[in-house]
């Protein structure tokens, strides 16, 4: 069980290493000047190849997480469980967060994206707290 923990915690960690930066291409893009092709092209090869490489990074994470939780049981018996399904919902969230980023980037490939370098910005914090909130549950598990 150890091993897979393990394993979960690092593919976890490089996981979100992705959604931390994706964001951050993203408001570089939007920042792009009109007429800056070659700029907004590499952007834009960057942002998908991070894309790709997260999500095959958050393939691994979830199926290590599914096996802890189904596997071996953890969060999945006895009293004082609360925690694991906040933690479960939370991770949903940054599965959908995820998804967001693909959309996102699919928006901005195509000129569709009326969104600010500012939104983007904010947008870029959200998965900061997201890892907040499941660390803090996981470590304190306060229901």
């Amino acid at each position: 069980m150890l091993w897979v923990k393990a394993f979960h915690i690092v593919f976890i960690a490089s996981w979100f290493a992705g959604l931390f930066y994706l964001p951050r291409i993203f408001v570089n893009l939007a920042m792009v000047p009109p007429g800056s092709v070659a700029e907004r092209e590499r952007l834009l090869l960057m942002a998908r190849k991070l894309l790709r490489f997260t999500t095959l990074l958050a393939l691994p994470a979830t199926g290590l997480g599914l096996w802890l939780w189904l596997g071996y049981g953890i969060g999945l018996r006895g009293p004082g469980n609360g925690w694991m399904h906040a933690k479960l919902a939370l991770v949903l969230l940054i599965i959908g967060y995820h998804h967001a980023c693909a959309r996102l980037l699919q928006r901005l490939a195509d000129g569709r994206s009326q969104r600010s370098h500012v939104w983007f910005r904010w947008f870029n914090e959200l998965p900061v707290l997201l890892l907040l909130a499941v660390v803090l549950l996981v470590v304190l598990k306060p229901f």
